[in-house]
C-alpha cells in the first residue's frame, strides 16, 4: 500500500488499536502484582517463590520466544502474528485463575509469557513504518501508554475483584477483553508496508530481510545502540522490581488492603504515569528536532532526578508520604519507551525492526523482568531474619540505586548517537 493511501486517520487508528492490544498485554502481565499477597497467604509461599512467579518464569519464555516470532514478523503477516499471540495470552491468563497449586500457577504464567512474546516487536515495527524518524517518539510513546493504562486496570480492577471475589476471579475477568480485542483486530487492523516512511533505496526496499545474526551484529557494532540497550535494561530492572513489590510493601508496612492499594496505584501509575509517558514522547520529538541527543538526555535526567524520591518513599514510616513521594518516579517510569525505541528504529533498517525490537526486549526482559522482582525477593528473604518486615523496603531501596549505573550508559549513548544516525542513513540511501 503506497504511503498516500495510508491516511493520517488510518495511521492514528492503527496506533490506537495497537495501544489497546498492548494495554491488554500489560493487564494480563501485571495483574499478578496486586495478587501476590493473597496468593502468598493461600499457598504459603516465600518471597523468592513470588519473585519467580512474577518475574523470571514469565520473562524467560516471553523474551526468548519473542526473537523467533519477530524473525517471522519481518517476513510474514504481522497482523496474523499479533492476533494469534493476543488470543493465546488471554486464554492462558484465564487458566491462571484455575490453578490449584504453585506449580500449576507457574506453568500458566509461563503460558501467558509465551503468548505475550508475539505482540510487541511487530507492533513497534508497524508504528515505525508509518512515521518518519523525527516523528516516531510521539506515536511510540502513545503506544507505551498501554503500560500505564494496563497497570491502571490491573491495579484498580484486580484489587477490587481480589478483595471481593478472590484472586482467581481477578485473573479470569481481566482475560476476557483480550479475546474481544482479537476479534476487532481481525477485521480492522491494517499492516503498513515495511519501510513506508523511510528514505530507502529501491534495492533495499526489495531486499530479503537479514538474518538474526546480521541484525545482532549490526546492533552490537553500533555503539549508541549497545549503550542504550544496557541503560534501558537497568532502568527496566528497577521499574519491574518496583511494580512487582510495591503492592506487597504497602500491605506489609502500611497495612493497606488490596482494594486500597489497587485504587491508589491505579491513579498514581495509570494517570500520573500515563501523563508522564505521553508528555515525554512529545517533548522528545520536539527537542529532538533541535538536537537528536535529547531523546537520550530526557530519559537520563528524569531517571536520576527522581531516584531520591523512590528511596524516600520506601523508607518513610508514613503511608501518606510514601504515596506522595512515589508520584515523581512513577510519572516518568515508562518515559524511556518512546524515545529509546524511536532511536533504535532509526538506527536499523526497516526490515530489521521487528527483530531488533525482539532482541532488545530479550535483553531488557530476561534481566529486567526476570531478575528485577526475583532479586528483590531474594534480598528481602536474606535480610528478613535481621530486619523483619523492613527487609522488603530496604531491598527495594538498594534496587533503586542502580539508576546511577544507568546514567553512565545513557551518557555514552548520547555521545555517539548523532554520528551513528548519520552513518545509518547514509548506508540505507546507498544500498
Amino acid at each position: 500500500m503506497p504511503q498516500a493511501m495510508f491516511s493520517r486517520s488510518l495511521r492514528a487508528y492503527t496506533v490506537g488499536l495497537l495501544t489497546l492490544i498492548y494495554t491488554a498485554n500489560y493487564v494480563d502481565r501485571q495483574i499478578v502484582a496486586i495478587l501476590l499477597q493473597p496468593i502468598k497467604e493461600e499457598m504459603l509461599l516465600s518471597d523468592t517463590q513470588l519473585g519467580l512467579l512474577s518475574g523470571l518464569a514469565f520473562a524467560i519464555f516471553y523474551a526468548t520466544l519473542g526473537i523467533p516470532i519477530a524473525y517471522m514478523a519481518d517476513r510474514y503477516s504481522r497482523k496474523k502474528i499479533i492476533i494469534t499471540a493476543l488470543t493465546l495470552f488471554s486464554v492462558m491468563t484465564y487458566v491462571c485463575g484455575l490453578a490449584q497449586n504453585y506449580t500449576q500457577l507457574l506453568l500458566a504464567r509461563i503460558g501467558v509469557g509465551v503468548g505475550e512474546a508475539g505482540t510487541s516487536p511487530p507492533s513497534h515495527a508497524m508504528i515505525s513504518d508509518m512515521y518518519e524518524p523525527s516523528e516516531r517518539a510521539g506515536p511510540l510513546a502513545i503506544f507505551a501508554l498501554g503500560i500505564n493504562i494496563g497497570l491502571f486496570i490491573a491495579f484498580l480492577g484486580g484489587g477490587y475483584i481480589a478483595q471481593h471475589y478472590g484472586w482467581r476471579a481477578a485473573f479470569q475477568l481481566v482475560a476476557l477483553p483480550g479475546l474481544a480485542i482479537a476479534v476487532l483486530a481481525m477485521f480492522t487492523l491494517r499492516d503498513p508496508p515495511r519501510g513506508m516512511s523511510d528514505k530507502t533505496s529501491d534495492a533495499m526496499a526489495s531486499a530479503k530481510a537479514p538474518s538474526l545474526k546480521d541484525v545482532s551484529l549490526h546492533m552490537w557494532r553500533t555503539k549508541s545502540i549497545r549503550q542504550l540497550t544496557i541503560a534501558t535494561t537497568l532502568i527496566i530492572t528497577i521499574g519491574y522490581g518496583g511494580i512487582a513489590w510495591i503492592p506487597s510493601y504497602l500491605h506489609r508496612i502500611h497495612g493497606m488492603s488490596s482494594a486500597e492499594i489497587g485504587y491508589t496505584l491505579a491513579f498514581i501509575i495509570g494517570i500520573g504515569g500515563g501523563l508522564g509517558t505521553a508528555l515525554g514522547g512529545a517533548l522528545a520529538d520536539r527537542l529532538g528536532k533541535k538536537d537528536v541527543r535529547w531523546n537520550v538526555w530526557i530519559i537520563m535526567l528524569t531517571s536520576v532526578c527522581t531516584m531520591p524520591f523512590s528511596i524516600a518513599a520506601y523508607l518513610t514510616d508514613s503511608a501518606f508520604w510514601a504515596i506522595i513521594l512515589m508520584i515523581p518516579p512513577v510519572s516518568v517510569g515508562a518515559l524511556y519507551f518512546g524515545p529509546s525505541l524511536a532511536m533504535l528504529h532509526t538506527l536499523v533498517r526497516p526490515d530489521m525492526r521487528s527483530s531488533a525490537s525482539a532482541i532488545t526486549l530479550f535483553i531488557n526482559n530476561i534481566i529486567g523482568l526476570g531478575i528485577g522482582p526475583l532479586a528483590i525477593g531474594l534480598l528481602s528473604d536474606a535480610m528478613t531474619p535481621v530486619h523483619g518486615d523492613k527487609a522488603l523496603p530496604y531491598a527495594m531501596s538498594l534496587m533503586a540505586l542502580i539508576t546511577l549505573w544507568a546514567f553512565v550508559h545513557f551518557w555514552f549513548a548520547a555521545r555517539s548517537l548523532t554520528q551513528d544516525i548519520a552513518d545509518s542513513q547514509q548506508t540505507m540511501s546507498a544500498e
